[in-house]
């Protein structure tokens, strides 16, 4: 899934649930959950550091799309939206790709079992064909960013 997918996700846990822990464990579940998903990445095995910009780009549009929807929504408890879980929510379904990425750029050896649990929820292999960032293989990003969206936005 792209980040994007994920810090809505997350904000919408973060939204949803008001215990911090508990957001924290459902978002890192719900990365893992939305994983099993097939799906594209702009990156594989084979990207270098100076091919993040995509992330850069991917976590620009995730945080304006939430920073949208809360300064829509006036960003208060008292409306139902607790700006420190949804934060919560976002850091922590962003974590199990931010280990992936202390692994493999960082050589942080000690995340290996985490990395490799992570890797082998997707449907497919990293570098197939059908993990290309491609509009077939990302439907599924789109569905779920749309609905999560909406969810977020309409949240009373």
């Amino acid at each position: 899934m792209i980040l994007t997918t994920h810090i809505l996700s997350g904000a919408l846990v973060g939204a949803e649930i008001k215990n911090p822990f508990y957001v924290a464990v459902i978002s890192i579940i719900v990365h893992f959950l939305l994983d099993l998903f097939p799906h594209g990445d702009y990156l594989n095995k084979k990207s270098r550091l100076k091919d993040f910009w995509k992330v850069a780009i991917d976590l620009v549009i995730g945080f304006s799309l939430v920073a949208v929807i809360i300064f829509i929504r006036g960003g208060t408890s008292s409306n139902g939206l607790s700006i420190g879980n949804v934060a919560i929510g976002i850091i922590f379904s962003l974590l199990p790709d931010f280990t992936t990425f202390l692994y493999r750029y960082l050589n942080m050896e000690f995340l290996k079992p985490v990395k490799n649990f992570h890797e082998s929820l997707h449907c497919y292999e990293n570098g197939v064909p059908e993990r290309e960032f491609r509009l077939k293989n990302n439907l599924w990003d789109i569905l779920i960013s749309l609905i999560s969206l909406i969810i977020l936005i309409s949240l009373h």
